[in-house]
């Protein structure tokens, strides 16, 4: 155990496109810390494949974009909210252009500044800047090389959070603020302080809560999970969005099928060819991705059929190869030419639309902590986000959050020496087989019962059993030395009570969250879900 804490201006926790473009934004002077649970690069930005949407064509419009998102979010979303992310996005986007990123270029396009934009659900113009059908891995990397280049940033791969550490871990303070984070060197196994001036929470989803996901390992809803414990309001998580097509393959786990082949033309069909989406929506395939998942659910459950169709063949071989070479490639080894055959799709869970309350300066209940990306609600995505809003949200909620850090320094004290990790009454784990079967459990459950459609009677049945998963594995915190399994498990517990809390709540159908009890929207519960923890205390100051 360190005995001498880390000490930085800045602890930055995650290191998708939220965390590296916040600390590329911060001054020089300032000392920063990224902690990664694995490599640096790894996590739910590195997989996007779609784009970024921002008006970049003068056929769009900024009232455009925020319509067209206001709709998707199915009377949720904050319209304020909304009208700030979207006047950021172009200015974010050459911010990205500066950085290094290499977007896909369409010279003919000169009013986009000729670059490629394509289109996708829910969008009324073509807004989406992208790097073929790679455009995360393209951010990601090319984020991760400043970052490594930059001297005031430190960076800790291979370690994971466990709680972040507050004013009341220190005795006789008068205080309320975050302080640090206590944080497993997964190398080493020991426990060890962090301290900071500000702590940025960029930890990513929460989708690893369900059996079938886009997403990678590492999105356990750590930050949501850690911002709850030390006191802060959550919102907004029964929203959790199904991506309408994942690949179905048994040896093609977690590989998403971006929703930009439907903007250029792919059909859904069914296993006899059947066109159905049109049955659906007028916008068909272009419909919103809550509409799309719950067709092609209700699909699959009227036919006892495991996958549909998704078929971009009627386009011509070239057009496919060179706007969607990842998925072209990937299909191909495992044997399917999308050129030529029918891509077997799945929905799987991809996006948490709720999370840890922000304000408009990405600042949480806590004074000193901030969240960014994924992990946090800020309003933008309402009751379903649009897509590739995503990652324009991480940009955007990142420079506010990098501005509002820039203002605070000069009268932002550094924390005071708090009590180390305590491993003195904990032993080494003797059945780590609680863990796997209780992690498995989970998330069986949640695709079971709190999935694209619910009902209150599988909610309840969800409560029962994440409940008494919780009581086991608080013991099982309390007696054993933590692991990074262990930490994860605790968080997605934590995270699934949430959702199936706020989901017991919301008694109408909207958006992403679908309930046979209460199949119509109500217009009376047009607000939203907000928890509040027992230890809330609301922020005061500036």
């Amino acid at each position: 155990m360190s005995v001498t804490p880390h000490r930085h201006d800045v602890l930055i926790l995650g290191s998708g496109a939220a965390g590296l473009s916040l600390a590329l934004r911060l001054d020089d002077d300032l000392s920063v810390a990224v902690v990664s649970k694995r490599e640096l690069k790894e996590g739910s930005t590195l997989y996007a494949q779609g784009g970024i949407s921002a008006v970049l064509d003068a056929a769009d419009s900024v009232d455009s974009h925020v319509q067209d998102t206001l709709r998707a979010g199915a009377g949720l979303c904050d319209r304020k909210v909304v009208k700030q992310v979207v006047e950021r996005g172009p200015a974010n986007i050459r911010w990205l252009l500066d950085q290094g990123v290499q977007f896909t270029r369409d010279e003919a396009r000169g009013s986009a500044g000729g670059y490629h934009l394509t289109r996708e659900g829910g969008h009324t113009h073509r807004r989406v800047v992208h790097a073929a059908d790679a455009t995360g891995r393209a951010v990601a990397t090319t984020l991760e090389a400043q970052v490594r280049a930059k001297a005031s940033v430190t960076l800790f791969e291979q370690h994971i959070a466990i709680d972040l550490i507050t004013s009341r871990h220190v005795s006789g303070s008068k205080d309320h603020r975050c302080l640090g984070a206590y944080i497993l060197d997964l190398g080493t196994g020991k426990v060890e302080v962090y301290l900071a001036r500000f702590v940025v929470l960029a930890t990513g989803g929460a989708n690893k809560v369900y059996l079938y996901t886009s997403n990678p390992d590492v999105s356990t809803g750590d930050g949501i999970a850690m911002a709850w414990r030390a006191g802060c309001r959550v919102a907004n998580m029964e929203f959790m969005q199904f991506h309408p097509t994942c690949l179905y393959h048994r040896q093609a786990r977690s590989f998403l099928i971006t929703e930009a082949l439907r903007g250029e033309g792919a059909r859904l069909l069914l296993p006899d060819g059947e066109r159905f989406m049109p049955r659906f929506d007028p916008r068909a395939e272009l419909a919103p991705r809550d509409i799309v998942a719950r067709a092609i659910d209700h699909e699959m459950k009227r036919l006892g059929t495991a996958y549909v169709y998704l078929d971009i063949s009627h386009r011509p071989p070239d057009f496919v190869i060179e706007h969607f070479p990842t998925i072209y490639h990937r299909c191909l080894e495992l044997g399917i030419d999308i050129t030529k055959d029918p891509i077997p799709v799945v929905p799987a869970a991809h996006y948490t639309c709720g999370g840890v309350m922000v304000d408009g300066r990405a600042r949480t209940d806590l004074p000193g902590l901030y969240a960014s990306g994924e992990t946090a609600y800020t309003g933008l995505h309402g009751a379903n986000r649009m897509a590739s809003n995503s990652l324009l949200e991480c940009l955007v909620y990142s420079e506010l959050a990098a501005q509002d850090i820039a203002r605070l320094t000069a009268e932002s004290a550094h924390p005071p020496d708090v009590p180390p990790w305590d491993e003195s009454r904990v032993t080494e784990p003797d059945e780590e087989v609680v863990v796997s079967h209780n992690w498995d459990e989970l998330r069986r459950f949640m695709w079971d019962y709190v999935g694209i459609v619910r009902t209150n009677k599988r909610l309840r049945r969800a409560k029962r059993r994440a409940d008494l998963l919780q009581q086991e594995v608080i013991e099982y915190y309390s007696n054993f030395r933590v692991s990074n399994d262990l930490i994860e498990l605790r968080n997605l517990l934590e995270v699934a009570d949430l959702i199936i809390q706020s989901a017991l709540r919301r008694r109408e159908s909207r958006g992403l969250h679908y309930t046979l009890d209460y199949p119509q929207k109500d217009p009376s519960q047009r607000s939203p879900t907000i928890l509040i923890p027992d230890t809330y205390r609301p922020r005061s100051g500036v």
